[in-house]
């Protein structure tokens, strides 16, 4: 179940940690529907949620997913600790740091670091 919150005057759709894996745009999509059916900016995902294909860069359901979103103008926001994911690989490692550079897609670890984000 997802529900709509505000945090710093931004809406964000906050997934819950329990429901249907993330495996692919599918999925995405249901959620950018979702999302802007309760009119959130951001859709906010467990780490968990995801399928491992998505932290496997040579699959390119991240790129999907993350493209998805950004030709709907959502932003993502991957929650919780991906270190098991980036401690193995380097590409997914500098992918995290490339998106944690944009406007589009974040990874953060709680939503602590969330508000902070969004707060500017």
């Amino acid at each position: 179940m997802s529900t709509l919150q505000t945090l710093h005057d931004v809406p964000l759709l906050m997934c819950s940690s329990e429901g249907e894996t993330i495996h692919g745009e599918r999925e995405a999509l249901d959620l950018i529907g979702d999302a802007g059916y309760q009119g959130a900016r951001w859709v906010v995902v467990p780490a968990g949620r995801l399928g491992e294909s998505f932290f496997r860069l040579e699959t390119r359901v991240a790129g999907d997913i993350v493209q998805k979103f950004a030709n709907y103008r959502l932003g993502l926001v991957v929650l919780g600790d991906v270190s098991r994911h980036t401690e193995a690989s380097s590409a997914l490692r500098d992918f995290v740091r490339e998106c944690n550079r944009g406007n589009q897609t974040w990874f953060v670890s709680d939503t602590e670091e969330l508000g902070a984000r969004l707060k500017g």
